[in-house]
Order: C-alpha cells, then structure tokens, then sequence
C-alpha cells in the first residue's frame, strides 16, 4: 500500500492523551494527531524520531498524522487505518496461504450482532468467511505481540468469530505485524490474559489464527510472509 501524501520527519516530544501527540519540526513545536488508541509507548519516547502524513484540510485542528516512528533502525507503522487496507490488498492479490479460493472480498460486513472486518465469499459455490484484523505494533526480540493495552472489545471478537465457525461458515483472525523482520507471533498474556485465553480458546474452536509481518517503508507498508505462531 502507498502513502500518497507528503511524508515528513519530526522528533517526538509528547503524548498527552490516546489522540494526540506533540513533536519537532523544522524546530517548531507542533501538536498532531495520532491514528492508534493503543500505547505504543516503545516507538513514542522522548527524541526518537518519527513519520508525520500531511493532511491538507483546513477544517482539521492538526496538520498531520502521526503515522510511524523509529524503535533504533527499526520503523514501525503505528496507523490503525494501514492494516485493513494492507490485508484488502493481500486478499484480492491471492497472497494470504487458505484464503486464495474467495473472490469476493467486502468490508465491514455483519454476522448476527456482530460487524467483522471483512466478509469473504467463494462466488461459485457460496461458500463465505468472516476475518477480522488486528494490526500489532509491538515487538520484543524479534517476537510480535498483541496487545499492547488491554482489550474487552479484542477477546469478545475472537469468541464472536467462534460463533461464526459454529453457524458452518469459516472464520479466522489475522494479525498484520506493521514491522520488517519479524519471525514470531504470541498473545501478549502479560498485558491482557483474557484476550490470550480467548485466541487460545478461538484456535481451538476452528477459528483460523493468521500472523504476516511487513515490508515497511517510509511511504508504504505491503504484506510479507506467514510467521511462526505461538499459543
């Protein structure tokens, strides 16, 4: 996925709240908007430097979007926007291994009470597949994990999409790594326990458990490989 807009450099300074952040540009002082709710307390410290998307709209209050930073040499992207779109482009390309058979891809479709990411339909049989995306931005060692802050709003999808496998359909979770590099893939337990019981719990109810790192630039993020993940 391309970034079309103008991608500038800043140091970051701040964040006072999940939204919003303050960084140096150009030797100015600026507040900007941060597309993630989640912590991302290891990429957003003090002088490290980070990716800024200019967003030319003058009813905005901030000018960019925070959308990535650097963890040493490593970048990560932090938008909560990429992964679906990242993941939208995988499917129609065929590239996500187990879901190659489904040529009707939709967003934000709804099962029951549920709305899941995507809705995916084999077209010549009628067969359909609900997948629902975590983007994860948090890494150890080389090892990805998700969350970084606790989530209700994660586990009640991953046991939704039980639900979904116990109606006859398929379903899965896909865990995007917005990060290069990366090999391996776990819940974070030490964060969010009931999340982790609930992947667990998902896995060994039919739920397909997908985990792909990235190619990462700073003007684009495209899906990389399947990596190993551990349970």
């Amino acid at each position: 996925m391309l970034i079309g807009k103008n991608i500038v450099k800043a140091k970051f300074i701040k964040r006072p709240n999940r939204f919003q952040a303050y960084v140096l540009l150009n030797g100015e002082e600026l507040m900007v908007h941060v597309p993630n709710t989640g912590r991302c307390k290891e990429i957003l410290t003090f002088g490290s430097t980070v990716l800024l998307r200019e967003e030319n709209n003058p009813s905005r209050k901030t000018p960019y979007d925070l959308i990535a930073g650097y963890k040493g040499d490593t970048l990560i992207n932090i938008d909560s926007h990429v992964p679906n779109k990242v993941v939208e482009e995988a499917l129609i390309a065929k590239k996500i291994e187990g879901l190659e058979e489904y040529d009707l891809i939709q967003r934000e479709k709804t099962f029951g009470n549920s709305r899941f990411d995507f809705k995916l339909t084999n077209t010549s049989n009628n067969k359909e597949y609900y997948l629902e995306i975590k983007g994860v931005t948090l890494e150890n060692d080389g090892t990805a994990m998700f969350p970084d802050a606790p989530t209700e709003r994660g586990a009640k999808h991953l046991k939704e999409l039980v639900e979904v496998v116990n109606s006859g359909k398929g379903a899965g979770v896909l865990f995007l790594i917005a990060i290069d590099n990366i090999e391996r893939f776990r819940p974070n337990d030490e964060m969010d326990m009931a999340f982790g019981e609930a992947l667990r719990y998902a896995s060994s109810n039919g739920v397909d458990v997908y985990a792909y790192n990235s190619i990462v630039t700073e003007n684009s993020i495209t899906l990389n490989k399947k990596i190993e993940i551990i349970l």
